[in-house]
């Protein structure tokens, strides 16, 4: 499916939408059925043992979903998470940018599935894995 939201669209709507989050989030790239999004890694982000928190990569990887579905959807701030199952795999390294790998798995009318792998920037393997389901809301008719 051709991308209805590019990067730039994409980075506004956060910014429109989402002021609270906005500043936390980039997306880096989009093509026809993935995205990458960065974590701007702060101290805010980080919990006790030198490491970023487990909240910290589910909400990179919730909003990794997100935005993907919305890139081929178009802007639908009304679609939201109905599962999410993550799998924290490596300690992240803390201070350093976590990249979001988001691919979409299925895209129906009602739902969509992306699968997702959240690395530390640098880092040849994940630090965590996570699947997650959105609910699309109706197109308004008219």
């Amino acid at each position: 499916m051709p991308v209805v939201m590019d990067k730039d669209r994409l980075n506004a709507f956060m910014r429109d939408v989402f002021q609270q989050v906005a500043d936390d989030f980039n997306v880096d790239a989009v093509d026809d059925d993935s995205a990458i999004l960065r974590l701007k890694v702060g101290d805010r982000h980080l919990r006790p043992g030198g490491t970023i928190s487990g909240p910290s990569m589910f909400g990179l990887a919730d909003v990794a979903a997100y935005l993907v579905t919305l890139s081929q959807i178009g802007p639908r701030a009304l679609a939201v998470t109905t599962n999410c199952s993550i799998d924290f795999m490596r300690k992240p390294v803390a201070g350093v940018d976590l990249l979001a790998h988001a691919r979409l798995l299925k895209l129906g009318k009602q739902l969509s599935v992306t699968d997702v792998l959240i690395y530390s920037e640098g880092m040849d393997k994940p630090v965590a894995r996570a699947s997650l389901t959105y609910a699309i809301p109706p197109q308004p008719k008219g």
